[in-house]
């Protein structure tokens, strides 16, 4: 009985366990491992860093603007072409603008000065003033004693020469600016002795003072070597004279008219004019004679371009080149190293009509022939080389000696030139 109890409880118990082992929850497996990459993934790079902050892109500077008074209207095709176009030249080659006012002389503008119309310049924006005339040099003076902070230039005097004869130690910021155009004018003068069939050139002549003494008697000079070493002439058969009209262009009732003083020369048998004076006048009779039938030819002067006005009678033209001066002395004093200087420079004689660095230059014309070309350039290559003209023995005019033989002029004794010289015909001095 005992036996069969103990059976019965431990079947109880087996089945107890099994129910309690069916109704458990199933075991959880271990999660599997993800696959290994065979590197490392990397963060990604960042963005380079700029090395500066990017700034926003700069204005651009207003333009220096400077003045310009001018004697004569400002397309004469001559003295006053030749400064305009130096200061195109500027507004080029630096962030500049040119003002001007032109016609400034007592018959255009009676009662005004060239100060006063550089103080017009100032007021309308101006920090610096070109005087271009000689006929300035007093007023320039007085604008600068009124405004000595101001920069300026006077082209062609010579206040601010410390060894010329007027001297003005007292201006300030006061620059004198000239071309060697006695260079210039020698080759003209070379080329019309080169030319004239009848050995007889003119000189259409403005008013007289040191500068245009100085300038007929280097055409004289130039003249006279072309004929007598390039020609084998006697200097004695060349006639050279100046006939002077009394102001740098034609003032109707001041002046004398440079059209009938033209004409006279012409029908005089002068068959080459060289011109003085701003203006063209020389070119236009000329012309007016060749269309006519006589065989004339014209030098004209100052401007580049000036045998444009009548091509077929133009030898040649001697011109300044202003626009290197302006430039440098602008550029100097926006530099911070402007003060008093005069200048005096003459050709690169590497490119005589290089724009960048020859201060006088010659450009031939159409109508120089194809031979006297040829000995034009070899008379420039020989003043280039150290031929100088102004040389003894040399007397002035009035048979006085100037330079004893085998004395060389000084600047000064060429730049004030009392007279004109021996073989001249014409005033020497204002009568």
């Amino acid at each position: 009985m005992k036996s069969k109890l103990v059976w019965q409880l431990f079947a109880l118990v087996m089945i107890v366990s099994l129910a309690l082992a069916a109704c458990a929850p199933a075991a959880t497996p271990a999660p599997e491992q993800p696959a290994q990459p065979a590197e490392p993934t990397k963060a990604p790079e960042q963005p380079a860093q700029p090395a500066e902050p990017t700034k926003a892109p700069e204005q651009p500077a207003e333009p220096f603007v400077f003045g310009m008074v001018m004697v004569g209207p400002y397309n004469d095709n001559g003295w006053n072409t030749a400064h305009y176009v130096a200061g195109q030249y500027v507004e080029r080659k630096m962030n500049a603008k040119m003002l001007y006012i032109d016609k400034v002389n007592p018959a255009d503008r009676p009662g005004t000065t060239p100060a006063q119309i550089a103080e017009q310049l100032l007021s309308q924006g101006a920090k610096f003033i070109i005087f271009n005339s000689d006929d300035m040099k007093d007023s320039s003076v007085d604008f600068n004693k009124a405004h000595p902070d101001v920069p300026m230039i006077h082209a062609s005097g010579d206040y601010a020469w410390k060894e010329g004869k007027v001297y003005k130690p007292e201006l300030k910021n006061y620059v004198n600016v000239m071309g060697r155009m006695e260079y210039g004018k020698m080759i003209a003068g070379c080329a019309a002795a080169l030319t004239t069939q009848t050995g007889k050139i003119g000189y259409l002549g403005p008013l007289i003072n040191d500068e245009t003494r100085r300038l007929v008697a280097s055409a004289y000079l130039g003249a006279k070597y072309c004929w007598t070493n390039y020609l084998g002439k006697d200097p004695k058969d060349l006639q050279f004279k100046v006939t002077w009209i009394g102001f740098w262009f034609n003032i109707p009732g001041v002046t004398s008219d440079p059209t009938q003083v033209a004409n006279d020369f012409f029908n005089s048998g002068y068959d080459v004019l060289m011109s003085g004076i701003d203006t063209p006048e020389a070119q236009t009779e000329a012309k007016k004679q060749a269309d006519a039938g006589k065989k004339v030819w014209a030098v004209p002067y100052d401007y580049e371009k000036a045998c444009d006005v009548a091509p077929s009678i133009c030898v040649g033209v001697p011109y300044f080149n202003w626009g290197p001066f302006y430039l440098r002395w602008i550029q100097a004093y926006l530099d911070g190293k402007y003060e008093s200087a005069f200048e005096w420079y003459g050709p690169d004689w590497k490119d005589i009509n290089n724009p960048d660095t020859s201060y006088v230059s010659f450009v031939k014309g159409p109508a120089l022939s194809e031979e006297n070309s040829k000995l034009v350039d070899k008379f420039i290559g020989e003043l280039g080389g150290g031929l100088n003209l102004w040389k003894g023995p040399l007397n002035l005019q009035d048979g006085t000696q100037y330079l004893k033989d085998g004395e060389e002029a000084t600047d000064q004794q060429i730049w004030y030139l009392p007279q004109l010289l021996e073989g001249i015909e014409g005033q020497s001095v204002q009568q």
